[in-house]
């Protein structure tokens, strides 16, 4: 779909607004931690024409999050908006918070199934241009789910094609999961490429003095993962393929980068396989590019589920050769010598198999190379924000067509 470069718009609506104020969106997310669409939407944020465009942050969170002290000093606000689990009290949170900070004439969603319900009370608010975007496939996790969940799925998937004026989707496999398919709806419910900021991958990376901050032997055989920790993540199975690969590479290092609930969980799993010595928990990172690049040697992805898998796509960047779970969509496979899927009904050890043969293959296509097909991909951040700007552009003024 051709979308209309916002200069090009009928001066009706974007002009009187560019001119008198910004465009006012608000983005609704669970929190701004540093996560694959979350960081996405800071990448946005730190690029737009912010005198052309206001983005402001609805969080279903009062505690501070990795991002939003940058997103003040940006000039953005973060607004709380809590009780997302008893609906009337969400509800009259949310009318307060359009309330005390309108007008917005974007309302853009993030929280995948619950934005039924946002974009529902959006609509009855008189916000002109309503978008659900779905970052997930949680199709296979929520089949197997209970009755009354089921039901709740199917009614705020009813809610969103009723309330949302367009739904963005990470890939085809996150449009399938949330968005209802016809071929009348094929121009409502868009695909969208989310981007990663590249600019870091040009970096020259000290990789000896990077190992060494880790406690990283400068010959051992690191084996990366970027995720945080959440059941979706599989970070169970990492360590059950670390175990394995360690049998046959005493030199073997994990490192894994994020937070979550499940940190302890998995340093006790750590403990009882015996590998405390060979598990770096490195937190949540801003250097995760130079991490890729300076430290690791392969990157394991084994999700569960996936929208996409943003950082699969940095790791690509960085020239890893990737070995993930075949549920990721197939959009994240850039750089395809680069990326080997397994299925994860395939023992640990099946898994270790594959993490070894890249310590000793190379890819047939070096770093310079890999970033190159990533940079003129629909995920370098510089196109994506073009393709942001254009639908908001574009979509207030169909509204302002109507008006």
């Amino acid at each position: 779909m051709q979308y209309i470069n916002l200069k090009q718009q009928n001066p009706k609506l974007t002009q009187k607004l560019t001119k008198q104020r910004p465009i006012r969106i608000l983005h609704v997310v669970g929190g701004m931690v540093r996560a694959g669409t979350e960081t996405w939407l800071m990448h946005i944020l730190r690029n737009i024409d912010r005198d052309a465009f206001q983005m402001d942050f609805l969080v279903h969170t009062n505690e501070e999050c990795d991002y939003d002290a940058e997103i003040r000093a940006l000039g953005s606000k973060i607004i709380p908006c809590l009780n997302s689990s008893q609906p009337w009290l969400y509800a009259r949170n949310f009318r307060r918070v359009l309330r005390d900070n309108e007008p917005y004439d974007i309302v853009h969603s993030h929280v995948h199934h619950f934005s039924g319900f946002v974009l529902w009370l959006a609509k009855r608010a008189g916000i002109p241009v309503r978008i659900a975007h779905s970052h997930l496939d949680s199709s296979v996790v929520e089949s197997k789910s209970r009755l009354y969940r089921r039901l709740y799925l199917s009614l705020t998937k009813v809610l969103i094609a009723r309330n949302a004026t367009l739904g963005l989707a990470a890939s085809r496999q996150a449009r399938k999961d949330l968005f209802y398919q016809t071929k009348a709806s094929e121009q409502r419910w868009q695909l969208l490429s989310c981007g990663v900021n590249l600019d870091s991958f040009k970096n020259e990376i000290d990789s000896q003095k990077m190992r060494g901050e880790l406690g990283i032997p400068s010959d051992a055989f690191v084996i990366g993962h970027v995720g945080r920790f959440h059941s979706q993540k599989n970070h169970k199975f990492i360590i059950d393929i670390a175990a394995e690969v360690v049998k046959q590479e005493p030199k073997m290092r994990l490192l894994l980068v994020g937070e979550g609930d499940l940190v302890p969980d998995i340093k006790q799993k750590v403990m009882l396989k015996g590998l405390s010595e060979k598990v770096i928990f490195a937190g949540s990172r801003s250097d995760v590019s130079s991490l890729m690049m300076g430290v690791m040697d392969t990157f394991l992805f084994p999700s569960l589920y996936e929208g996409l898998g943003l950082v699969l796509i940095e790791a690509q960047a960085a020239g890893l050769q990737c070995i993930l779970s075949d549920t990721i969509p197939e959009e994240a496979d850039v750089v395809k010598q680069l990326m080997r899927r397994m299925s994860l009904s395939q023992p640990a050890y099946s898994w270790a198999e594959s993490i070894l043969a890249t310590r000793n293959t190379r890819a047939n296509v070096n770093r310079k190379e890999a970033f190159r097909w990533i940079e003129q991909s629909s995920f370098n951040v510089k196109n994506s924000l073009e393709s942001m700007k254009n639908i908001y552009a574009k979509n207030l003024n169909l509204y302002a067509n109507k008006i």
